[in-house]
């Protein structure tokens, strides 16, 4: 699966996920498009998944229309992440278009 990682993601996560293709908004060089911008800059590209920290990102965005996963992490702290690798794989592993999940951490 073809993942992006939003801002403010735990780049660390990354290496826990290696059966995917793991790039950063960073990386693509979108660090400064909006959420909405930043959503159909990633479907274009054929992202298949976005994991996000931003917790206002459902009430700021129509998500049903979305051709991608979001997986929204309730926390940026890695050291609290860490201890959620497998919850979050599983969750990563089980999603399909349009799915939409939040991990609390």
């Amino acid at each position: 699966m073809k993942i992006l990682f939003d801002q403010g993601t735990p780049v660390p996560l990354r290496r826990h996920l290696i059966e995917h293709t793991v790039v950063t908004a960073y990386e693509q060089g979108w660090s400064k498009l909006s959420n909405g911008d930043l959503l159909q800059a990633a479907e274009e590209a054929g992202f298949q998944l976005f994991i996000t920290t931003d917790q206002n990102l459902r009430y700021q965005q129509n998500l049903r229309e979305r051709q991608m996963a979001i997986v929204v992490l309730l926390s940026t702290s890695w050291p609290k992440i860490s201890h959620r690798i497998d919850e979050i794989k599983d969750i990563v592993n089980a999603m399909s278009v349009g799915g939409y999940a939040e991990i609390p951490i």
